[in-house]
């Protein structure tokens, strides 16, 4: 039996792949690159922006409210 292909559906507030989105937390810039199949943080992949943002603040909330991507185009 073939497993099913994975696939990352592409939200339209999300910038490109490869792109760079930062935010500013507790005075420390955080950057997070955009990738093909989830996101880069302090040398770590995260399947969603929202487990991202947990890594950054210890507590679960929304990542596109974290990084300010609430509305497509907003990058």
């Amino acid at each position: 039996m073939v497993a099913p292909e994975t696939r990352f559906v592409s939200d339209d507030r999300l910038p490109p792949s490869g792109r760079v989105t930062t935010c500013v937390y507790k005075g420390t810039t955080i950057h997070v690159k955009v990738l093909a199949a989830g996101f880069e943080y302090d040398a770590r992949t995260f399947p969603s922006l929202s487990a991202a943002a947990k890594a950054v603040t210890g507590s679960h909330g929304n990542g596109f409210h974290f990084f300010k991507l609430n509305k497509a185009g907003a990058a």
